[in-house]
């Protein structure tokens, strides 16, 4: 099933659709090219806008949780990927840990994401164990979860120069905890290990204004590949460094930002005869698992933001000084009603499935990744990775969630160029 749109089945994003399909071949080797030059992300989400004029991404995450909303059907996609990324890595790998977030035992909806990655990893022929980095967790624990699993949390144990757990010594460590607190040590030093992703992926160095620099760089390579105007597929942003709510500096830098960018859409709004009116997103430049996500339509609104706590823009008690301002994508696809975005989910190369976010209380213009959000797999039930040429656009589920899924791994070959130019050990030749 293609999920609701509100626009009619015209327009650019069913050219968009057409003009992939009929590009795929010259598509795909455009890819296989890159992946050549460049090095996936081990895993990726990726939160995905279709405005019905623009389909773009709004935000990629390196550590993925959400793996148990992900189908049966597409469990085989997941192990195939798993294994593919394994082999390349550490062919001879026997043992893998994988290390959740801190502060989880009472979070089984979490938890159920790591059981799924642990099920995807152990069918991918490995043993898993599940190594917490959590103070709090000092001995063997194990959770129950809603469907009749558990998951056992084991402290992580650090020798001299390797990390394991008590009789167990993984050849590659899986992150799934994004380090917004900053590195804790006992992660540093690790040279004779794989550990993945690697540290400078995690939120206390990455900015999400580097992330969008390089995913300008892509759409307009890929802009130039299908002959489109780069804009249809690419969110326009700006930065702001030390922006102090409370006290007020750097105030003026985000509002004639603000300004600044709602002209630039305005602009592309008049070019393609759009009647919304533009708006821009203020959040965290690094990440902050959806809080702190402000929509703003005229730089009057930010008055409101000096009234808002500095608490709002921060997780794991990091305050938040740097912010980026990024065009607004309206999110015009339903489901039963309530306002929905798709997530398309990778594993190394792979595109491995995805759902939809759905939320009845929130507005076509904010931000979905808010309590109350629904996943809804459905939609995704069809394999991303078999369009059907032919078809009218808009009326084919697996032609829609090919596009979306061309859209995700962009994104992801964004943040491969991210990871490369932010890497603290790159070798550099002049």
């Amino acid at each position: 099933m293609v999920p609701h749109l509100i626009t009619a089945l015209t327009g650019p994003i069913n050219e968009l659709e057409q003009r992939v399909l009929d590009s795929m071949p010259a598509i795909e080797r455009w890819f296989r090219l890159e992946w050549m030059e460049h090095t996936p992300p081990f895993y990726s989400a990726v939160d995905i806008r279709n405005a019905g004029f623009k389909l773009a991404p709004v935000d990629t995450d390196l550590y993925p949780g959400g793996w148990n909303y992900l189908t049966p059907e597409m469990l085989p996609l997941a192990v195939q990927a798993a294994q593919a990324a394994i082999e390349k890595i550490c062919p001879e790998a026997r043992n893998l840990l994988v290390i959740p977030e801190n502060h989880t035992t009472r979070n089984t909806f979490y938890l159920s994401s790591v059981a799924q990655l642990q099920r995807i990893f152990h069918m991918a022929g490995l043993n898993v164990r599940v190594g917490s980095i959590d103070p709090a967790v000092k001995k063997t624990t194990t959770v129950e979860l809603p469907h009749g699993e558990h998951v056992t949390l084991e402290p992580v144990i650090r020798t001299r120069r390797r990390l394991g757990l008590k009789d167990f010594d993984p050849c590659t460590i899986l992150l799934n905890n994004d380090l917004a607190a900053g590195i804790p040590g006992i992660l540093e030093d690790i040279h004779e290990q794989y550990l993945l992703p690697p540290l400078h992926a995690g939120w206390s160095v990455r900015r999400k204004s580097n992330h969008f620099h390089s995913y300008e760089e892509v759409s307009k390579r890929f802009g130039k590949l299908l002959g489109i105007d780069p804009w249809l597929i690419n969110p326009m942003f700006g930065k702001c460094g030390e922006v102090n709510f409370a006290q007020g500096p750097g105030m003026d830098c985000l509002s004639s930002n603000v300004d600044a960018l709602l002209t630039k859409i305005r602009r592309k709004y008049k070019e393609y005869g759009i009647n919304e009116k533009p708006f821009v997103v203020v959040k965290a430049d690094n990440g902050t698992s959806g809080k702190g996500i402000m929509t703003v339509r005229d730089a009057k609104d930010l008055e409101a933001l000096g009234r808002k706590s500095r608490a709002d823009f921060s997780k794991a008690g990091q305050e938040v000084g740097d912010l980026i301002i990024q065009e607004g994508v309206l999110t015009n696809e339903r489901m039963n009603d309530a306002v929905a975005e798709p997530v398309v989910y990778m594993m190394d190369r792979y595109v491995v499935g995805g759902f939809y976010r759905v939320h009845a209380q929130r507005g076509v213009d904010e931000s979905l990744n808010a309590p109350g959000s629904r996943f809804v797999p459905l939609a995704f039930a069809e394999s991303t990775r078999l369009p059907q040429p032919g078809m009218k656009p808009g009326a084919s589920a697996p032609n829609r969630f090919y596009m979306y899924g061309v859209i995700g791994r962009l994104a992801m070959l964004a943040a491969s160029y991210e990871l490369e130019a932010t890497d603290p050990d790159a070798e550099i030749y002049d």
